[in-house]
């Protein structure tokens, strides 16, 4: 499955819209989840295949440097009607693969991909929502926000690196948002303002996702000091700090199970 290019976005000086259309989508069918996500394939600078590909046959028939990056990202938006699939992409200069790729984008470009999955929806049972994380997480939440109803309530906490990396968030719920900025003496605001968090009563659903040791110390405090079950929480660690793309999947699967263990 692949997308091609519509337009694009510079929606922050780190975050990029991608908007995807045309017949590569035909088979594009929408999954339940506001944290659906797309598994999409970048080819190597010069590689001799493309721009469509099959990312299986690549990795069968070519050597390892010709293999396509493979990342996730969360669909921030699929109109059915127009058949176009919105994708924001956190951009870091010149690291990466996905996030250079996104910002040279133009119309016409193609973006191979498979999925999409999901796994977090809104509880429409629960009392209240926290949603909590950084610009990963940011296209999940917003699509969260606009999918709770009138008379839902939410508590949202998000990092960014300032005030022009803000975005508008939508939600006809009622909404208590809060932007965290980094700074050099609080590059890490996020597990302190949850723990001065006054909850709300009643029963809690919760999205925490973002960089990997801020993700493990909120879900310690929310399962051990605030006493939420596993089960009303969604949690995963998108990315790590210091450490690359790479070289955060190589060691990702052992983390999560650390954190597992943790509590």
């Amino acid at each position: 499955m692949h997308g091609e290019v519509l337009r694009t976005q510079q929606l922050t000086p780190a975050l990029v819209r991608l908007v995807l259309g045309g017949p590569g989508l035909d088979d594009f069918r929408a999954a339940d989840g506001t944290d659906a996500y797309v598994n999409v394939a970048i080819p190597p600078a010069g590689a001799a295949y493309g721009p469509v590909f099959d990312p299986d046959e690549v990795k069968e028939t070519r050597p390892r440097e010709e293999w396509p990056a493979r990342r996730r990202y969360t669909v921030r938006r699929w109109d059915e009607a127009a058949r176009e699939l919105t994708l924001d992409v956190v951009v870091h200069g010149d690291q990466g693969a996905a996030g250079p790729w996104a910002r040279a984008a133009r119309p016409g470009d193609v973006l191979v991909m498979t999925g999409p999955s999901s796994g977090y929806r809104p509880d429409p049972a629960a009392d209240w929502h926290l949603l909590l994380g950084d610009e990963s997480a940011l296209p999940a939440i917003a699509a969260s926000l606009e999918a709770l109803p009138a008379g839902g309530r939410a508590v949202v906490r998000l990092v960014c690196d300032g005030p022009e990396h803000e975005v508008p968030l939508e939600s006809a719920a009622q909404v208590d948002l809060r932007w965290l900025h980094r700074s050099a003496e609080e590059p890490t605001p996020l597990p302190d303002a949850v723990e001065a968090l006054d909850f709300p009563a009643g029963r809690v659903h919760a999205f925490v996702h973002g960089e990997a040791d801020e993700i493990r110390a909120i879900r310690r405090h929310l399962l051990t000091e605030r006493g939420l079950a596993r089960a009303d929480m969604s949690c995963s660690p998108y990315w790590r700090r210091t450490m690359t793309d790479e070289a955060w999947r190589a060691v990702k699967k052992e983390f999560v199970a650390a954190m597992d263990a943790d509590a």
